[in-house]
């Protein structure tokens, strides 16, 4: 077993310390008690999430605080996060019965139909850093409703946050080998996700990894695959009279986690006349944006982005926009040296040749300069990914026409690109998904429907292409006279 550490991001200190699982006992443990859990009442497998619920809230600072030290996000949003993972409960329970109920409805005389759902089994959830325990939580929940078992794997860089939240389903009182947790890296993951004792794998994540993961699952259509991807999400600032709404919009968009939200704006598109009024409100707000560590005194709008690693790939991105013809309008910098604190970058990139299709996980946001609408919509489809897009200004007309010809699964007018509703379906198109979206949805891919025809008494016959008896035995006669 390898050893693995935790630390905080914005301190350095060592958080959470333990070993890499055996892949192979968590699989078999959870093999081991689907059976009694899928046959359980829905009604118990209910009461037994909603207690992991209200345990969780009971202990919401307690969470909230270890969530804010794994991460470095403020403790004001690591609440929010918290709270989202208890209200998960309620609307799951309401997404099992409106999207996989029983339903019967009249068939052919003397018989009824009836669509009812069955859990796939063991189901592997893969979690990522930026929302530990919201996202793969997303998953759980409604997974454990539906009657599967879990191996869950956080993200090696939070395994403290994915420790705490499978220890509050003990405590509820889910029976042992419904929830396992395996910790290590991505030897760890690739195990997992390789296992034949899987029934299949609900994820999210980064392309690159969705792509392998759809990569090894195609081969087998029997195993079901969720995946949750990133974006190259684009923010269009169009024709508006209040620049300063339009500018917090942005920031909310762009700089909300500092950057590290899968539905976080990576692409500024704004109308070439509004450029010199609207940047430099955009750069006085970012100006006065406090990044600071979680329990900082005066709560900070963002903290460090997940470690030196990212925080060093990001500013090297930026420099690499730079070389390649980027204009910088604000430039990132590393505040504290050794800590993975980010200051926010904006860059403009119209000139660029060949602008990167990639999703860059942080708080840089790239402008593009058009002239017309038809231009914006054009340059926000400008990307492989589909998650979230979103236009501030503009009439409804162009809104209606944004919303029609908008590649993403999230399309929203006068609000951020993030921060969408576990009430709504969430997912998206082309490298952000497989068309499997979770949220409120996430009750279609934990279970499966079976459709049943059905009679008390079995009652049938063949009304055409039998020959009567006596035509029948007079053949046979003749058959026995030739003999």
């Amino acid at each position: 077993m390898t050893e693995l550490v935790s630390y905080e991001p914005a301190t350095g200190a060592e958080l959470w310390r333990g070993t890499t699982s055996d892949v192979d006992a968590a699989v078999a443990a959870a093999r081991a008690a689907w059976p009694n859990w899928a046959a359980a009442p829905l009604s118990d497998r209910i009461a037994i999430v909603r207690s992991f619920g209200n345990r969780v809230k009971a202990d919401l600072e307690i969470f909230a605080d270890c969530i804010a030290r794994e991460t470095g996000k403020p403790l004001w949003e690591a609440r929010n996060e918290v709270e989202s993972v208890v209200n998960k409960v309620d609307i799951s329970v309401k997404a099992y019965a409106d999207r996989t109920s029983q339903r019967r409805f009249d068939g052919k005389p003397g018989t009824r139909n009836a669509v009812r759902h069955k859990p796939h089994g063991v189901l592997a959830v893969l979690g990522p850093y930026n929302f530990p325990a919201h996202l793969p939580n997303g998953h759980i929940v409604p997974a454990l409703i539906a009657g599967n078992a879990i191996v869950f794997k956080p993200s090696e860089k939070t395994p403290a946050v994915g420790e705490m939240l499978v220890e509050y389903f003990r405590k509820a009182g889910i029976p042992d080998g419904v929830v396992n947790i395996v910790q290590g890296g991505p030897d760890t993951g690739k195990a997992l996700s390789g296992h034949p004792g899987l029934d299949g794998l609900l994820f999210t994540g980064s392309a690159q990894t969705g792509i392998a993961l759809n990569r090894q699952f195609a081969s087998r259509p029997d195993k079901i695959l969720a995946l949750e991807m990133g974006g190259n999400n684009p923010v269009i600032v169009w024709d508006t009279h209040d620049m300063h709404s339009a500018a917090v919009l942005v920031v909310q968009s762009a700089f909300l986690s500092a950057g590290q939200r899968c539905t976080a704006a990576r692409r500024l598109i704004i109308k070439q006349s509004l450029y010199d009024q609207f940047i430099p409100e955009l750069k006085r707000l970012v100006d006065r944006l406090v990044i600071d560590e979680p329990h900082a005194e005066v709560p900070p709008f963002m903290g460090p982005v997940i470690d030196n690693e990212a925080a060093d790939g990001l500013t090297e991105s930026f420099l690499a926009l730079m070389s390649h013809g980027g204009r910088p309008i604000r430039h990132m910098t590393r505040p504290r040296p050794g800590r993975p604190f980010l200051s926010p970058g904006i860059i403009d990139v119209t000139d660029m040749r060949e602008r990167p299709d990639i999703e860059l996980f942080g708080p840089l946001l790239q402008v593009v300069r058009v002239a017309t609408f038809g231009e914006a919509i054009d340059e926000a489809n400008n990307t492989r990914f589909g998650l979230s897009a979103s236009l501030i200004g503009g009439t409804p007309e162009q809104y209606n026409e944004f919303w029609a010809n908008s590649r993403a699964g999230v399309v929203n007018w006068n609000q951020p690109t993030n921060g969408a509703s576990s009430a709504a379906p969430f997912g998206g198109v082309g490298l952000s998904g497989n068309h499997r979206p979770s949220a409120y949805y996430a009750a279609d891919y934990c279970a499966f429907p079976v459709v049943s025809s059905e009679a008390d008494v079995p009652r049938a016959m063949i009304g055409i292409g039998l020959r009567d008896d006596m035509v029948a035995f007079s053949d046979d006669s003749a058959v026995e006279s030739a003999k």
